[in-house]
């Protein structure tokens, strides 16, 4: 992750309604951080410095638990396809909204009447409305109460993102760390995860510490491995000038001497 922050112009960026895609400028000392890598599951890596971190806590419940249980509920077969559905789906048909309580905001503790009090909060209350209308020979049937899969799954996908951004809050208090990253394949720069996982961080925080987002956030793992295998501090800037054998084929190249490796 240094590596993009540091290296890769116009990577990294904050998300806001008004400013969906804000791109950052790197500080001059980028550490501390919190990286919330999400991808089957979810680890949280506390980083302090180039090769020093520490994994400080992960939970089960991430893009693999969104791919399966989608799997059963939907027609969806593929991730893309999933996040498809979910972009078109509305939540609220499917959640339990503060709204849906009190009928309107709850100022007192700061929440929006479209803020979610329970995720599949309203499956069962309607199927059992349609079941008891149509034992009591009512018009309603069970079918009444069926559901579409795209609100299940901008329901599903708001309820793992929200578990998620919650925690990473949460380890970012223990651990007292401003700045969480997030990257990994579930994210894919769907703009309801991204929305979602900003919305928490902002929220639980009290806008005290920022989330940030990744063009390639799921090419952390393959470029790390990459870099790994290349000379110490290859593709950085100026590191060119540090490894001999480039730098005197350069040398070579600029005096129009020719390459010895290649006479």
């Amino acid at each position: 992750l240094d590596f993009f922050i540091t290296e890769i112009p116009r990577e990294v960026f904050t998300y806001s309604e008004t400013d969906p895609m804000h791109f950052v400028v790197p500080q001059d000392n980028i550490y501390p951080y919190l990286l919330v890598n999400i991808g089957s599951g979810v680890s949280f890596l506390k980083v302090t410095g180039p090769r020093s971190y520490q994994r400080v806590g992960g939970t089960s419940l991430g893009g693999g638990t969104l791919w399966g249980l989608l799997s059963l509920l939907t027609g969806a077969r593929t991730f893309d396809e999933m996040l498809e559905q979910a972009a078109h789906g509305d939540n609220a048909n499917v959640d339990m909204l503060v709204g849906d309580i009190y009928g309107t905001d709850y100022g007192k503790i700061g929440l929006k009447s479209t803020t979610i009090a329970s995720s599949f909060g309203k499956v069962f209350r309607m199927k059992r409305e349609a079941e008891s209308a149509a034992e009591d020979g009512r018009s309603a049937t069970p079918e009444d109460a069926s559901f579409n899969s795209a609100d299940v799954s901008r329901s599903l996908l708001y309820a793992i993102s929200n578990n998620i951004g919650q925690i990473a809050y949460l380890q970012s208090q223990i651990h007292n760390l401003s700045n969480i990253y997030f990257g990994g394949s579930f994210i894919r720069g769907h703009r309801q995860t991204i929305n979602t996982l900003s919305y928490a961080i902002k929220f639980w925080s009290k806008g005290e510490k920022q989330a940030y987002f990744l063009r390639h956030e799921g090419y952390l793992g393959a470029v790390g491995a990459f870099l790994k295998r290349k000379p110490k501090n290859w593709g950085r800037k100026g590191s060119l000038e540090g490894m001999d054998d480039i730098a005197e084929l350069r040398r070579n190249l600029r005096e129009g001497a020719p390459n010895s490796s290649t006479s």
